[in-house]
């Protein structure tokens, strides 16, 4: 068995409207990757009285109506999904660049993130974009992708006093995550670069870039191609 996927999913009330199912204890691609697929099977068959599936890094919350159904019949459904879940259930993954120019104006804490482990500002851009990440689990903000696969090399601490805007772009690290901003928001990442794309566009019919279980992989860009970028995504 798989470190920290339990062979049968745990099953919580969470308030009286909601199904916590528990696929795992322990953050890994095994766990997240069953988290995914049970998502997308729950939501390919339309449960009758499910509102909202919203997955996690371990686990996945249904809010359901309580007048149309209620956790046992939920539970009964949701086992049977989970006995006949096949390979070709996985989601697909895709992988996308995105650029980002590392320190200066865009990377505030980088001279931190690079002090604290012994390393230089050069160290810190080669190894943090070398990586691909995976996805593991979008909140805290519209299209926030919080990201597996950060190298211990580079592990931070969050500030300790969060900063009460952070610009959208912002690429971040937080002790063994790394993440990055999709708009201004406040934030305790400590930041060391910043794209200049745009990853989340609401009047868009599909405002997000990318999507839980794709993959993220940073490419470093000089400062005259970061407003270069910049300049035509405003056009």
């Amino acid at each position: 068995m798989n470190i920290g996927l339990y062979k049968n999913a745990r099953y919580h009330i969470s308030g009286d409207c909601g199904l916590l199912v528990e696929y795992g204890d322990t953050i890994n691609l095994s766990v997240n990757c069953k988290v995914r697929s049970m998502a997308i099977v729950v939501k390919e068959k339309a449960l009758a009285g499910v509102l909202e599936i919203i997955p996690t890094y371990l686990s996945i919350l249904i809010i359901y109506d309580p007048l149309i159904t209620n956790p046992s019949a939920l539970q009964q459904a949701l086992m049977i999904m989970e006995d006949r879940l096949h390979e070709r259930d996985i989601p697909q993954q895709q992988t996308i660049e995105i650029p980002v120019c590392y320190g200066e104006e865009f990377g505030p804490d980088i001279q931190f993130v690079a002090k604290h482990n012994s390393m230089t500002e050069d160290d810190v851009v080669r190894i943090h974009s070398e990586s691909v990440y995976q996805i593991y689990m979008i909140g805290f903000t519209p299209g926030f992708p919080f990201l597996g696969g950060l190298s211990k090399k580079l592990y931070t601490p969050r500030l300790e006093t969060p900063r009460s805007l952070v610009p959208a772009g912002s690429v971040g690290i937080a002790n063994e995550q790394t993440g990055i901003y999709p708009i201004d928001s406040p934030g305790g990442w400590q930041l060391i670069g910043r794209t200049p794309i745009t990853l989340f566009a609401p009047e868009k019919p599909n405002p997000f870039l990318y999507q839980t279980g794709d993959r993220i992989k940073f490419k470093p860009v000089s400062t005259e191609e970061y407003f270069r970028l910049a300049a035509r995504k405003e056009r």
